[in-house]
């Protein structure tokens, strides 16, 4: 209590000190210790400028090009018809009818002068119509131009030309943690509203926001609208898209999760480079969390890094040497902690050349180097929709390959069609089928492909649909009424 009570008496001294050195406009030498044992001399304010510095003109050059976004889907009210089937309602949920319109509000940002946006994927997730609203209140029709789920972003084109405020895309790789930020966005809809904070931990992983988990954390007020907004640094520059809080009322508690901007560069570049799909390169290797009863097991000193539990046959990381049961240490010299780092450093890395990885085998190091070429698509897609009065009807299905399994995070199956696309207001929608989820067989059929797949759904009225499928690594099969 003794030791309390004289640090606060010398802390509650300095303060008036610095406030008496304020008024008197005179500095107040004192000595600070830093992390490296050297004591050097600090001082507070010194006169009204130093006092009234503010986060103003960053504001004024970022604002104008933090938008909202507002994206809609129009339904018709169509029958489900297979409401009431026991199965469907127990496994999918509900099956109420769907509304005449669905409706979605976020934020955005401006990233080309040539109306270019970077948004959230889940503020325009099933999403076909999509306006965009400037700080000056110019409204614009936007078009989608690339959606990636598995990131949690989308890329948007203001429609009918034009030259916007636009920001620069900065290094996320440059923070450190107590970095100024501010968030810039629309919470609730109230608004454009700017907030302010710091990096409060980077390569964040293991939050369950998207498949790319490695964000950069902010205690910068984040709320419900702010989705897809700015966070900027003290130069400006975008350094993370905005995508998700840990609250438990909904409201902010100063938990805020951004996507790094070296993510959102990469995403940004496949939509420029035109495709509508992020091309990234293939490892064909599945990876673990080393945890502290597998460390002790393999004898490393910390449970960190990403443990090799399979390698695809033929795969680039097959062909780099890579074994079940290496330990990836680190990525081009730079150390990772988990698979979760480990996926980021690898999505972000440009298609074309190698890439050197630092593994752990039998207590050695060794260096591998992998070859960054995207997963084949070998089989072809050959997208087929389903147009028959079926539980299917409305979805697009598409051949297994490499690519697919990759697009879709499909694992532990090879065999079936894969669902790639879903009508709005389908039947295929309304029973709550969702996109990668995998048809094994048909009324008993297994289906090798996309033509097996139309041929078994195209054969007349069927009072009776037996069906398995795969969702997430889990086989599903069923019975229910046509």
């Amino acid at each position: 209590m003794i030791r309390t009570f004289v640090a606060r008496r010398g802390l509650f001294r300095s303060v008036l000190a610095a406030a008496s050195a304020l008024l008197l406009g005179q500095a107040l030498p004192a000595l600070a210790q830093g992390t490296d044992g050297v004591r050097r001399e600090v001082r507070p304010p010194v006169n009204r400028a130093e006092v009234a510095l503010s986060f103003a003109p960053i504001v004024r050059a970022a604002a104008p090009a933090v938008v909202n976004v507002y994206a809609s889907q129009k339904q018709s009210k169509a029958r489900n018809p297979f409401e009431g089937d026991p199965f469907f309602e127990r496994f999918f949920g509900g099956l109420a009818q769907p509304e005449r319109a669905r409706q979605s509000v976020g934020s955005g940002v401006i990233l080309g002068r040539d109306g270019i946006v970077v948004t959230n994927h889940h503020v325009i997730e099933g999403m076909t119509e999509i306006k965009v609203a400037l700080p000056d209140r110019r409204e614009f029709e936007a078009e989608i131009k690339l959606r990636d789920p598995k990131t949690d972003l989308a890329v948007l084109q203001i429609k009918g030309g034009g030259t916007f405020p636009a920001l620069e895309l900065g290094d996320s790789e440059a923070l450190e943690v107590g970095d100024f930020v501010l968030a810039i966005g629309n919470p609730f809809g109230v608004g454009q509203t700017v907030t302010q904070g710091i990096v409060s931990a980077l390569a964040r992983t293991q939050v369950g926001i998207s498949d790319y988990q490695f964000f950069v954390q902010t205690d910068a007020a984040i709320n419900p609208g702010n989705s897809g907004g700015a966070l900027v640094d003290m130069q400006g520059r975008v350094i993370g898209i905005n995508t998700a809080i840990y609250s438990k009322s909904g409201g902010s508690h100063g938990i805020g999760f951004a996507i790094p901007a070296n993510m959102v560069r990469s995403v940004l570049e496949s939509a420029r480079s035109g495709g509508g799909v992020v091309r990234r390169p293939w490892l064909g290797a599945s990876l673990q969390v080393i945890t502290s009863e597998l460390a002790e097991t393999l004898s490393l000193p910390r449970p960190v890094g990403a443990l090799v539990s399979g390698v695809t046959s033929g795969s680039p990381a097959d062909q780099a040497g890579l074994k079940r049961l290496d330990v990836i240490q680190a990525v081009d010299g730079v150390e990772i902690d988990d698979p979760d780092g480990f996926g980021f450093r690898f999505a972000t890395k440009a298609l074309g050349g190698t890439m050197r990885i630092t593994i752990l085998r039998g207590g050695r190091k060794q260096d591998l180097a992998l070859r960054l070429v995207p997963a084949p698509e070998t089989p072809a897609r050959n997208a087929t929709l389903i147009k028959a009065n079926s539980p299917f009807q409305g979805a697009t299905v598409v051949n297994i390959s490499p690519a697919v399994k990759e697009e879709f995070s499909i694992s532990g199956i090879d065999a079936g069609v894969a669902i790639s696309e879903i009508e709005p207001g389908s039947s295929a929608e309304q029973v709550g089928f969702r996109k990668g989820d995998v048809i094994v067989t048909l009324n008993g059929q297994r289906i090798e492909d996309t033509a097996a797949m139309d041929r078994a759904t195209a054969r007349g009225r069927t009072y009776l649909w037996r069906i398995t499928f795969n969702r997430g690594g889990q086989t599903f099969s069923t019975a229910f009424g046509g």
